[in-house]
């Protein structure tokens, strides 16, 4: 292999596509961490299976449905797979979307599972 073909072929390695827009990613993030999901749409994809620990034969696109705060403070975004409903977490990578981190994490806020005419009342 020419040195050409190989700095080609690791950079196919450390990139993908995203499955929802498109996108081409690095897998690697500025800070030096490893990446899993677009940083763009926070989009990713089904391949590690979480209840056996190995590749998931799913495939399919997972969905960023929540934010969760670990109690170091550190963000982690909950993925949800659109075929088989399996629940991931990865940690929240410096330059993923902002705007669409804040909006998820306030939703509950903006969307509570109850009246906010309650809190009149008190």
């Amino acid at each position: 292999m020419s040195s050409n073909d190989i700095s080609h072929h690791q950079s196919t390695i450390n990139t993908f596509t995203c499955v929802r827009c498109g996108l081409t990613v690095s897998t690697l993030v500025p800070d030096g961490g490893r990446r899993n999901h677009c940083p763009a749409c926070l989009h990713s994809r089904h391949v590690i299976d979480q209840v056996e620990s190995g590749p998931s034969d799913c495939g399919s696109r997972m969905s960023p449905i929540a934010i969760a705060v670990l109690r170091t403070g550190d963000w982690m975004l909950i993925h949800r797979c659109v075929r088989c409903d399996e629940l991931t977490s990865n940690p929240v990578c410096m330059d993923d979307n902002q705007l669409i981190l804040m909006r998820m994490a306030v939703r509950p806020l903006a969307q509570p599972p109850f009246p906010l005419e309650a809190f009149g009342t008190l």
